[in-house]
C-alpha cells in the first residue's frame, strides 16, 4: 500500500482477447490486448473506516463494509476492500464506459482501477492475483488474464501471455488493420453461467492425465475416455497451439493465417467447449462472409457477450448490433491528486 496522500485517480482499460480462451486457468497461452475503453476510479480519504462508493453505471452508493445485500459490482468492491484493509476510510467515484456484461472485461477493469486508486502498488501479477482472489471470494474463479492484461498491456500491441510461468512478450499490431467487437446482444455473469462447470471438467482431465491441460499435446488426448472430458481437454490443447501460430502470424503479418485461426478458435469454442450460442455463431458467420473480415471469433468466457474480428483497416462492416472499432491500449495507470 502506498500511503494516504491527499487521494488518487486510476484508470484501468478493459480487453479484448484476440484469441485463446479458457486456456489462462490451465496453464496455456493467450493473446488479449488492452482496448481504449475503461474504468476510471477516483478516491479520495475521509475520516471514518468505510469505504463509499459511488458509480456512474448504477444509481445505488455502496457502503463498505457491508451490512446487507449488494449487487455484484459492490460484492466485489466489498472483497476487494477486505483484501486491502485500508488504514481509513474514504470515498471512490468510478466512471465507466465500458460495456458491461458484454465480455470486455468490466468486472477485472474495476477492480484493477479501485485497487490502484485504494493505494495498491501497481506491480502487474500481484495486483492481478488480488484480483483473482476478490473474485474467487464472491464465488467466480477467473483466470489471471484479464486483469494481467489490465495492468502490463502496451499501446499498440496485444500481450502473449504465457499462464505457467507468467512470462508476457508484447505483439506488434500491424497498423493496416482495426480489431473490431460485436455485441451479441446477450449479456452474461459468468457467476451465473456454467463457466464453473467448465473449470471443474477440465481440472478434472488435468487430473487424470497429470498434468494441467495447457501443457498436454495431442497425444495425451487418447488417454482420457470420457468424451466430454476429452472434448473440453481437445479446445485446450489445440487452442494453446493456436495462440502460439496466431502470435507468429501477425507478427509477421499473415493476416490471412491469423484470420483463418481465429475462425478455427471459434469452432471450437463451440463444438469442443461448448461455450457458443446460436447468436454469436450467426455473427461470425456474417463476418466471415465480408471481404474485408479476415476473420472472427466469440471473445472471453462465451454464453453470450461479444464477437471480435480482425478486419481491414476502414472496413464496412455493417450488422444490426452494437458494434466497436477499438484500439490496442497501454495498461492501467494511477496519479496522486493535488
Amino acid at each position: 500500500m502506498t500511503g494516504p496522500g491527499s487521494g488518487r485517480l486510476a484508470f484501468a482499460p478493459g480487453r479484448v482477447n484476440l484469441i485463446g480462451d479458457h486456456t489462462d486457468y490451465n496453464g496455456g497461452v493467450a493473446l488479449p490486448m488492452a482496448i481504449d475503453l475503461g474504468v476510471e476510479v477516483t478516491y479520495r480519504p475521509g475520516t471514518g473506516s468505510g469505504v463509499t462508493i459511488r458509480t456512474d453505471f448504477d444509481p445505488m452508493t455502496a457502503e463498505i463494509p457491508a451490512s446487507g445485500p449488494l449487487p455484484s459490482w459492490a460484492r466485489l468492491a466489498n472483497a476487494l476492500v477486505e483484501l486491502v484493509s485500508p488504514t481509513t476510510g474514504g470515498h471512490a467515484e468510478v466512471r465507466s464506459d465500458l460495456p458491461v456484461g458484454v465480455g470486455l472485461s468490466s468486472s477485472a477493469a474495476f477492480a484493477v482501477a479501485l485497487l490502484l486508486a485504494l493505494g495498491v502498488e501497481p506491480m502487474p501479477v500481484e495486483v492481478a492475483r488480488l484480483c483473482q482472489r476478490a473474485e474467487g471470494a464472491i464465488g467466480v474463479p477467473v483466470g489471471l488474464m484479464d486483469p494481467l492484461v489490465a495492468m502490463a498491456a502496451s499501446p499498440g500491441h496485444a500481450l502473449l501471455i504465457d499462464f505457467s510461468t507468467l512470462d508476457t512478450e508484447p505483439i506488434p499490431i500491424p497498423t493496416d488493420i482495426e480489431v473490431v467487437v460485436v455485441d451479441s446482444g446477450t449479456t452474461r455473469s459468468l457467476d451465473r453461467s456454467p463457466y464453473a462447470v467448465r473449470r471443474s471438467e477440465c481440472e478434472e482431465a488435468a487430473m487424470i492425465l497429470g498434468s494441467r491441460l495447457g501443457r498436454a499435446s495431442t497425444a495425451d488426448l487418447g488417454r482420457l475416455s470420457d468424451p466430454v472430458l476429452r472434448k473440453r481437454a481437445t479446445h485446450v490443447v489445440t487452442e494453446t497451439a493456436r495462440v502460439r501460430e496466431f502470435a507468429h502470424a501477425l507478427s509477421s503479418g499473415d493476416l490471412t493465417v491469423a484470420g483463418r485461426l481465429m475462425t478455427e478458435s471459434h469452432d471450437s469454442l463451440r463444438d469442443d467447449f461448448e461455450v457458443s450460442t446460436p447468436t454469436l455463431d450467426r455473427i461470425v458467420g456474417d463476418l466471415c462472409t465480408m471481404t474485408d473480415v479476415f476473420g472472427a471469433r466469440l471473445t472471453g468466457a462465451g454464453f453470450g457477450g461479444c464477437v471480435v474480428a480482425l478486419c481491414r483497416r476502414g472496413a464496412a462492416v455493417s450488422l444490426p448490433n452494437a458494434m466497436w472499432r477499438v484500439s490496442a491500449a497501454g495498461g492501467a495507470w494511477v496519479r496522486s491528486l493535488e
